[in-house]
């Protein structure tokens, strides 16, 4: 029999543990399980960096009063495409997937949807807010104003940028479909809380200190930069991309971002947005677009790989079924992320989610 200090945890159990402690930081039953559910099918598809494992942040920023745990969340404008939510600094999945919700029905209408985000909060992967645009026959996009500013403008020193990121989907017969997810940084910051969590250094080019030299140690991540993808590219395009999700939308940008970890107490009017686009306004059927991707997609796969590369991947490969796997067998959290969310029951007295 497995040690039940490794075994895996069943998805449901994890999704009713994180509901009940949302719950006891005063978020209604109903928001604490779309969070919760939310939250665990970033585990379920492989985005453990912004899972449960931000669990003990949104906690900590309910409890000081930096997050509303009753957010009402309303629609603040609309027009035959676009619409504004306002999130009502309450947890950012609600304000999030409802946006999603709205853009997929808008499209419907319109063939297009646009609906952006303000007074948000960290929803955690943009992946969530994609991927079932793409399941529906849609393109899906979604962005947001990264939660904290770890990044300089390219050649200043001031860090006036997040990690910003990007996520793009697709439709395609295959049985994954395209769903892009990144970070306008080499690294998201997720991942490196993560490393240090397990007392892991980080590979160097993610990070570099205050002098120039490649930082390596997690932990001291407080001390450094983060750099962006393509150097200058990746400085302009996490910039149109706080134009898009933070100017456009009412929220922060630049300066004004606050940083959600250590500061728990402010809001921090998190900008976000998310696009619908229903490929049958422009004549090509669902079902060919789809077919057309997944050829193009096969002819990509099929390319003899370079000498010591790994065969050629398309982004979201693989995710459907290892999704499913998860679901069948349950989770496997590393042991560090188990030992704090035990402690994490403990100290929201909520009974521990891997006792069996």
């Amino acid at each position: 029999m497995a040690d039940l200090a490794e075994a895996n945890i069943p998805v449901s159990d994890l999704r009713d543990f994180v509901a009940k402690a949302l719950t006891t930081q005063g978020v209604p039953s109903e928001d604490a399980n779309t969070v919760a559910a939310l939250m665990v099918e970033a585990d379920v598809y492989g985005y453990g960096t912004h899972g449960v494992f931000r669990l003990r942040q949104y906690l900590a920023r309910l409890r000081d009063g930096g997050c509303n745990p009753k957010a009402q969340i309303s629609v603040a404008s609309e027009t035959a495409a676009t619409a504004l939510i306002d999130g009502d600094n309450g947890l950012g999945h609600l304000a999030l997937s409802a946006a999603r919700d709205l853009a997929m029905q808008i499209a419907k209408e319109a063939g297009i949807g646009w609906v952006g985000v303000r007074r948000g909060n960290h929803a955690g992967p943009l992946a969530l807010y994609v991927r079932p645009q793409a399941d529906a026959g849609m393109i899906g996009m979604a962005s947001a104003v990264g939660s904290a500013n770890h990044v300089p403008p390219f050649g200043g020193s001031d860090l006036l940028l997040g990690t910003n990121p990007f996520a793009i989907s697709a439709p395609s017969a295959d049985a994954d479909p395209f769903v892009l997810d990144m970070a306008t940084t080499v690294a998201a910051m997720g991942k490196i809380k993560v490393l240090a969590q397990r007392g892991e250094l980080m590979p160097e080019g993610w990070m570099v200190g205050r002098d120039g030299a490649p930082l390596t140690d997690p932990a001291k991540r407080s001390e450094g930069f983060l750099l962006p993808i393509g150097g200058a590219k990746g400085f302009g395009l996490s910039v149109a991309i706080g134009l898009l999700a933070g100017v456009l939308n009412g929220a922060a940008f630049g300066s004004d971002v606050v940083e959600f970890t250590s500061d728990t107490t402010s809001e921090t009017n998190t900008g976000q947005f998310v696009m619908a686009l229903d490929v049958a306004a422009f004549g090509l059927g669902r079902d060919a677009f789809a077919a057309a991707a997944a050829r193009v997609f096969s002819e990509m796969r099929a390319s003899a790989p370079l000498p010591g590369h790994d065969p050629v991947r398309l982004p979201g490969d693989g995710k459907t079924a290892a999704a499913a796997k998860r679901r069948a067998e349950g989770l496997a959290l590393n042991p560090a992320l188990r030992r704090d969310l035990q402690h994490l029951a403990k100290d929201v007295g909520v009974p521990d989610p891997f006792t069996v």
